[in-house]
């Protein structure tokens, strides 16, 4: 009779009657064969790993551990992993990032960190520093290069995922913000395993609005609840395009195909007062109610939708904050499209998607720590409004 494994033990895409990760006969059984799991089950160590009370005491010192999930590639799990590690600085928190995509690395460069080295400690590896209280680990700061294509089976995946846990010196901090690849394999079952004692928060789950993402994002929600992390909330990215409309491009077509820039005639007819409303459009099909439908099927909270933003996406580009200042090129450009009456305090560009990435931030602040946090001065918004 196949032994019968906890929940928290079986992984999302595992085969019928798994007898779960830390069983003796995990990727040998009869139940194994076929399983897209069997080679990291079969060669992973069996019985109490003594690397896990060591992950465990280093844990101690987190308050709090969020992961960033999605079942499906390019949604966005970075760019919102970037932009809540610096929101979360920005309220005096002390911040940890942890990228745990180790064939494709993206937080180096969103944070701005390109080309930083890690260095060791007789503490163990010391992060990647970009404020005082914002730290960052990845792989890519490992490379030589960073066109370098990591090619690695899953039992060095979880070797390293298991290093960065046990070996980072984060100090004393109050959220690490885990930014994890897509889908449910190596990376997520090692998470989940070195984790388990660690009292993770839960996971925040990303996706985009079109039923071909929602498809294996809900694959990535049962993963979470099979292996006993809890939901945070799901967060519908690229909802719909949002931006002012003289960043717009207005082009006249001709019967034959030809276009011609319009965009300076178009924008002499419209008022003034109205160059600076936000037009929104629809990018993907919804066909069945998208997220916030998806989460309610499955009877797990819906934090929000955001938008795309070209000034979001090019701050992610530029490895800045969305929410703070900055002295590159490319803020002073955003600052200078804008003037003076469309800003407060620090001179910050208006962004369309600030409202709702301020507002989902809160939810999670609270839904973390149970109290009510000062809101993030982006832009003026007091209360960010969710669509």
């Amino acid at each position: 009779m196949a032994e019968r494994a906890l929940a928290a033990e079986v992984p999302a895409d595992a085969n019928a009657h798994c007898p779960g990760t830390s069983s003796e006969t995990a990727g040998k059984s009869e139940a194994c064969a076929g399983c897209p799991n069997q080679e990291i089950c079969a060669t992973s160590p069996k019985g109490p790993d003594p690397d896990l009370i060591a992950i465990e005491q280093r844990m101690r010192n987190i308050k709090h551990k969020i992961l960033v999930l999605s079942g499906k590639g390019g949604v966005g799990k970075s760019t919102f992993s970037a932009q809540l590690a610096f929101a979360l600085a920005a309220k005096s928190k002390e911040v940890g990032l942890l990228d745990i995509d180790i064939c494709g690395p993206s937080i180096p460069k969103m944070l701005g960190l390109e080309g930083e080295e890690i260095h060791q400690s007789n503490a163990g590896w010391s992060p990647v520093y970009v404020e005082d209280n914002l730290g960052v680990m990845s792989i890519g700061f490992m490379l030589q290069n960073p066109d370098d294509a990591v090619i690695w089976r899953g039992p060095r995946k979880n070797a390293l995922i298991k290093q960065f846990l046990k070996d980072v010196d984060w100090g004393v901090i109050d959220y690490l913000v885990v930014d994890a690849p897509p889908g449910t394999s190596d990376e997520h079952i090692s998470i989940a395993q070195f984790l388990k004692a660690s009292n993770v928060d839960g996971a925040i789950i990303i996706t985009t609005p079109q039923e071909v993402s929602i498809i294996d994002v809900r694959k990535e929600i049962n993963f979470c609840k099979k292996v006993g992390i809890p939901v945070l909330g799901v967060v519908e990215n690229m909802s719909g395009l949002s931006q002012q409309l003289h960043k717009f491009k207005f082009f006249s077509t001709s019967p034959d195909g030809a276009q011609q820039d319009v965009t300076q005639q178009v924008l002499q007819h419209l008022p003034a007062e109205l160059q600076n409303c936000v037009a929104q459009t629809e990018v993907f099909h919804v066909s069945k109610g998208g997220a916030e439908q998806m989460a309610k099927d499955m009877q797990v909270p819906f934090l929000g939708r955001l938008p795309l933003d070209p000034l979001l996406s090019r701050a992610a580009e530029e490895g800045r904050s969305a929410f703070g200042t900055s002295s590159s090129k490319g803020a002073e450009e955003d600052r200078s499209a804008f003037g003076s009456s469309n800003l407060k305090g620090n001179s910050k560009p208006f962004m369309p998607s600030l409202p709702a990435l301020e507002a989902i931030i809160q939810q999670l602040m609270q839904l973390t720590e149970g109290s009510q946090n000062g809101q993030l001065e982006s832009n003026g918004v007091q209360n960010g409004g969710l669509h």
